[in-house]
Formats: structure tokens, sequence, C-alpha cells
């Protein structure tokens, strides 16, 4: 069975060296009275034990199991009811949640690492709580303080779950098309009518209690998506002293039957006339479910390095132990019949690739989470503003770069294990399947690099982007009279200078034909990916080269030489990337559907 192990070493080195998490903390009123450095190490470890002991060993099987569908009735695959409650009495679904209802309060910075360790063990289980956890920052958000005090404190507790609703049978993405009715009651209620589908966690035997997030539509609403409300609809109806009563009119219709995240409970939700209450305002929902959705797309992302941290472990455990030809340099081992395949050029060059998008993707999920705590906390509005804009930037990287490169990862992984990456037992093949689809919901990636250049660049002419160029822009200004960095300063700077060519190419083009961005928009988002990538790895090199007289276990400097790696032979890649960008469309574009 492959084993998990929490990189705790890289993740404090990311929130004390890289990213002050220290200094954050002071400076933020919200967060500095209840957590502090211990606090959040301790957090770490314990985070890294569950997903070590009580989430990876159950994730092989409940993949083989999956989950079972009788009448209406999920059942979770065999130990996932008994690992959910551990879960839940460590107080795990509280970690970030508003302490007023019970939460924890944590800083995303922290649950972004926990959420990795979680989702690296077990990517089923990890959308439970991931699901519950998005939910109540909409609630949280939106609620009216009835339904807040009604709902949270037993969501953060785990005692009951969430789900999102927002998928039907004939629409994904374009949601202003739903066909989900709620007419309003006279006691100020609503009954919701219609069928969901794609609903992770819409029914299963581990909370009591499941409450739904549901967008749909009042009978005379605006068309499109202006018409859309969002409405808080239970499992069982809850009376006013908090308790679970009643079956509200909510079935699950049938579940999916899927490539991959076997134990986590695909449904088909029907809502047959359900009671349910508005959250936020009227025609509003929309923007209210965006507060779940861009959660979600971060955590997404996570998953995608989740999946490639599990890989590049499984993959380095076994290429040292599989004996296999000898090294180019001549034989390592000579008292043995062959040397260990970690030895051969292919492999390492498949080691590293990992490596390096590894520390890269969870240097950016740092770094991007960062943002959403000074969004979130921060006392200065112009701060604030600046990480907002960040935040509504860097999500569509986030999640379509980070899975991306996820899935490449997870393949990779494979490919060491030769034939034996191709059999279950290995565990290879289950990263493959469960990782997939993280490319594909909370907005396929395709979609989220049409935000990245749509409504994030081209929309507002780059404003949010000159934010992020800015930074980097000052980081290597900051530092290029430092020779000992200029491997690195100046690549970044070449490499920036090319994205912003591009931005500029990409706003100009799209004025005079839209198409434009659609055309160009995937490439433009890994050009942005591998940039914003050298930018953060470039931080880590400066915090790893304080340590040149300190490094007892090598740790910083196998940190350098990753980040080396990625300059030299992963960064060189945005040159055609961007040259990608600056093609004509005209032919894709042009071609009919007879030709297609």
């Amino acid at each position: 069975m492959p084993a998990y192990n929490a990189p705790l070493q890289d993740m404090r080195f990311l929130l004390n060296e890289v990213f002050d998490l220290k200094g954050m903390l002071s400076s933020l009123d919200g967060l500095k009275d209840h957590v502090d450095i211990d606090t959040a190490d301790a957090i770490l470890e314990e985070a890294a034990k569950i997903s070590s002991t009580l989430l990876a060993p159950i994730n092989r099987s409940g993949d083989e199991e999956g989950c079972h569908w009788n009448d209406g009735v999920v059942t979770t695959p065999a130990g996932f009811k008994e690992a959910y409650k551990t879960f839940i009495e460590g107080g795990w679904c509280g970690l970030g949640g508003n302490p007023e209802f019970g939460g924890m309060g944590m800083p995303k910075i922290l649950g972004a690492l926990v959420e990795e360790m979680i989702q690296s063990a077990n990517i089923s289980f990890g959308l439970y709580p991931m699901l519950t956890a998005g939910a109540c920052l909409a609630l949280d958000a939106h609620a009216s303080e009835e339904l807040k005090n009604k709902y949270l404190p037993n969501m953060y507790s785990g005692e009951w779950s969430g789900s999102m609703c927002l998928t039907e049978p004939h629409c994904g993405t374009d949601l202003g098309i739903i066909r989900t009715k709620a007419i309003p009651q006279s006691d100020g209620s609503y009954t919701v009518s219609g069928t969901k589908i794609f609903i992770t966690g819409g029914e299963h035997d581990l909370s009591e209690n499941i409450i739904h997030l549901v967008l749909a539509k009042l009978p005379d609403a605006p068309a499109g998506s202006r018409g859309i409300s969002l409405f808080l609809v239970p499992k069982l109806l809850v009376d006013d002293n908090g308790v679970s009563g009643e079956r509200n009119n909510v079935n699950c219709g049938s579940i999916e039957h899927k490539m991959g995240i076997k134990a986590s409970a695909t449904c088909v939700m029907n809502f047959d006339g359900a009671k349910g209450w508005l959250v936020g305002e009227v025609n509003k929902g929309l923007a209210a479910m965006f507060t779940m959705m861009n959660y979600e797309r971060l955590g997404v992302g996570v998953q995608g390095l989740a999946a490639a941290e599990q890989s590049y472990q499984n993959a380095v455990a076994y290429a040292l132990d599989r004996t296999q030809g000898r090294a180019p340099q001549g034989a390592q081992n000579p008292d043995k019949a062959a040397d260990p395949i970690f030895v051969h050029p292919d492999v390492r060059r498949m080691l590293m690739n990992m490596k390096a998008m590894n520390e890269g993707s969870r240097a950016f999920s740092v770094y991007s989470a960062r943002f959403l705590d000074l969004a979130k906390y921060s006392q200065n509005e112009s701060e604030r503003q600046h990480a907002e804009a960040m935040v509504a930037l860097l999500t569509p990287v986030c999640k379509a770069f980070l899975t991306d490169r996820g899935l490449e990862s997870t393949v990779s992984g494979q490919q060491v294990f030769g034939g034996h990456g191709y059999v279950r037992e290995w565990g290879q093949e289950q990263l493959v399947r469960d990782v997939r689809i993280a490319q594909i919901y909370e907005g396929t990636n395709g979609i989220q690099a049409l935000d990245l250049m749509g409504r994030k660049i081209v929309s507002n002419d780059g404003r949010f982007f000159e934010l992020f160029a800015n930074e980097v822009a000052d980081f290597v200004e900051g530092h290029r009279q430092d020779a000992s960095l200029q491997e690195f300063m100046e690549p970044l700077s070449a490499a920036l200078a090319r994205l912003c060519d591009v931005t500029e190419y990409v706003i100009k083009a799209a004025k005079d034909d839209p198409s434009a961005i659609g055309a160009a928009s995937v490439e433009y988002l890994d050009l942005f990916g591998y940039t914003a990538f050298a930018y953060v790895l470039a931080r880590s090199a400066i915090a790893a080269q304080a340590h040149k007289g300190d490094d007892s276990n090598g740790f910083y400097d196998g940190k350098l030489k990753t980040v080396r790696y990625f300059y030299n032979r992963l960064l060189p890649r945005t040159l055609s990337l961007a040259e990608a960008v600056r093609s004509g469309s005209a032919d894709m574009m042009a071609i009919t559907a007879e030709q297609l």
C-alpha cells in the first residue's frame, strides 16, 4: 500500500521563511489574538498525522468499493463513516470557520496546506469537508443572522455537512438557463423544485443532516444569470432549537459511476417542492454562490498539487527500490545484478519535473492563499482592495495550471513505475483517475483560461495584471545588484517582459477580434503560470540561500537545485507559449462544421 508522508519541512519553510506567517499574523487584527506560530505548527503536525494514519489507509479500499445507492440512500465505503467521526472530533471541519459560530478562525495560508495533506491522503474523503467549508463560507458572507446562527455551528462541527447545487441536466457553465424554480411562501420560506446533477456529497451517511445551497429562479425573475437566487435547502428540516427533524422533500435519484474519486458520492438530486430559505438578496444568487465557487476553485487547484505530491512520493520510493540496468557512468551497486532505476537520466528527468512543479505549485498556492487572508482580515482599505484584485486574478491560474500540472505529474509517476504503474496495487493508476476530474469540475480549465484572459485581463485593460507585474518587477529590481541571484533575476525579468508584451498584444487584439481571447486563452494561462512559478520559486531560492552554512540534512541545497532545474529546463517553455499566443487564429475560427 502506498504510504503518504506530509512534506512538513517544505510547508514550514514556505510559511515561516518565504511568506513570513509571523509578520502577517502580527499585522492583522482579526488573526493575531487567536493564532500564533506555535499553534500553526501544531495544526500542521496533527493534520499530517490524521492524513497518514487515518485517511491514507482507506484510500484504495474506498476506491475499490465505491459508494452504494439503494432507493435514495447512499452509503460510503467501509471505514469512511468511522474516519469521518474521528475527523470531526478533531474540529477539522471548522478550521477556517468564523469563531463567532464555533469555527477555529485559522487563516487560509495555513488551511491551504492542511487541505493539501488531506487531499494527498484521500481525495474522495477530502471532498466532503471541502464542500462543507465552502458552503459555510457562502453562508457566513451572505446569509441572515438567523440562518447563520441556526446552521453554521453544526456545520463547523461537522455534525451537518454541505453541498452546492448548480448544474442541471441541460446546463453546466451557462447557469443563466437553469430551470429550478423557487416559489415564495407566506411564512417567508420558499418551495424549491428542480433537478441538479453532479452534486458532490449531495447524499451520504457521514453526517446527520446535509445543507444544500441551491441556485433557482423565482417565477418573475429576469432572464439569464441576472435572475438567479440562492437558497438554503436542508435535507432534514431544522426546528427553532436547531434540532434536525422531519425529512424535507429532497431525494437522491442516483449516483454516478465514475472514472475516479469513487468514494465521493456524486449525486443526482431531486427537489420536489422542498422547503428552503433565501440566502442574500433576490436575483443576486450567482454572486453569493461565487463566494463558495471561488473557494472551491482554489481547493481544486490544491487537489492537483496533492495528487502530484503523492505520485512523486510513490515514484521516488519505487525508483530507489526497483533494480534494472546499470547507471551510464558505471555500476553503482557492483555487488548486485543491477542498479536501482533512480540512477537513469530519464527517470531522474521525470522525478525532477515532478519535484519542481510540486514545489512551485505549493509555493503558488500559499502565495494565493495569503491574498485571501489579506482581503478578509486587513484593516487597510487599499491593501484589502489590492488583495481582492489579486485573488480574482490568481484564482483561475491556481485552479487550471495546478490541475493541468497535477495530471502531468501523476502520469509521470505512473511512467516511473513502468508496468507496475498500470496495475492497482501500486496506487499510481488511481491517482491518475482521481485527479482527472480536477481539470473538469468547478469550471473546466478552458473556462478558467477564458475567465483569466477575458474578465481578469481584457475587460479592465490589464489593471489587475499590472498589480502582479509591478510586484514581480519590484522584486527583480530589489535584487538586481546581488550577483549571487542573477541566475534567477535575469530569466525572471525576461519571462515577465514576455508576459507583459503578450498581455498588451492580447488586450489590443481582443478589441478588433473578440475570438482572439478564446483562441489564445489556454496558452496565455500557461504562460502566466510558468512566470508566476518562476517568481514564487525565486523567493524560495532567496530564503534557501540564507542557510548556506546551516544545512545539516541538505534541504536548502536541494531546494536551490530544484529551483535551478525549473529555471533551466521548465521556464524556457514560456518562449513557445508566448509565440503560440501571438500566432493567428483565423484558420482555427474559419473552419466550418463540415470540415471539423
